[in-house]
């Protein structure tokens, strides 16, 4: 029987658990924890890993680290310092990842209304708590209905003017990989989350949503299974990052405003 990713109740299960880290890949979750609670001391709420890492799935020396950090309060320019020296040397130190993403907010962000299916959305059931009290115990219960996907990735339309400046900025093959690779996982997430309500679930795997996104738009399969492919092997030709931005992109922003809406501004 195909597992759709939600409970008995029918909410979205969280996705990833600190027991499917790959063996390969305990070094750097340890030295991650050790490292986050030594920069930010009292300043730092929790912690949490997202991404391949904790859902099990990351491959050695491809994969890149996802950690999102609360603070007690607002972020100042001096956390978000420490946060880019602690990425780069976590980077540095592992070869085992290619890259760390570091998402920094305060605790009161994280669980305010305006992100109830934002931020706080991506904590409940995207996040996995690696240091310090669960915020998501103060978070509701999410359904895979049409609401989460207007609110998760409604607003397509208005980043990609933002990829496309980023596109025309790059110049280096390291940069279209990085510029590839987050494109082409935001392109396949939005496609999956499209087609969320009619399948009745919810899988964070890129392959998988790929996939079920091919079910019910066939002449789209391709693409998109070559965008998930992109996302776990990014590219270093323009080429490939322009025909998202000039074709897949614009089309999957149109049907996704036409069946779910937009994103409510925040």
């Amino acid at each position: 029987m195909e597992r759709r990713g939600l409970d008995a109740y029918g909410y979205v299960e969280r996705e990833g658990s600190l027991g499917r880290v790959q063996g390969a890949f305990a070094p750097v979750v340890a030295a991650a924890r050790g490292r986050i609670g030594e920069a930010y001391g009292q300043r730092l709420h929790s912690a949490y890993l997202h991404g391949s890492v904790p859902r099990g799935t990351a491959r050695p020396g491809r994969s890149d680290l996802g950690l999102l950090l609360a603070l007690h309060r607002e972020c100042a320019d001096e956390d978000r310092d420490t946060a880019e020296v602690l990425a780069r040397g976590l980077d540095q130190d592992f070869a085992e990842i290619d890259g760390v993403g570091m998402l920094l907010h305060g605790k009161d962000t994280l669980l305010s209304e305006r992100e109830r299916y934002g931020l706080g959305w991506f904590l409940a059931c995207l996040c996995t708590p690696l240091l310090g009290a669960d915020l998501a115990e103060h978070l509701p219960r999410y359904r895979p209905d049409s609401l989460l996907a207007r609110e998760t990735n409604g607003d397509l339309a208005t980043v990609l003017p933002r990829w496309r400046a980023g596109a025309q900025a790059a110049s280096t093959p390291a940069e279209y990989r990085e510029l590839s690779r987050d494109v082409s996982r935001h392109l396949v997430r939005t496609g999956f989350t499209l087609v969320m309500p009619r399948w009745g679930g919810w899988t964070g795997d890129l392959a998988e949503s790929a996939e079920i996104f091919g079910r019910y738009y066939p002449e789209r399969a391709a693409q998109m299974r070559a965008a998930a492919a992109v996302a776990l092997d990014p590219a270093e030709d323009p080429a490939v990052l322009y025909t998202y931005l000039d074709d897949l992109g614009p089309w999957l922003a149109d049907e996704y405003t036409a069946r779910h809406g937009t994103k409510t501004p925040r």
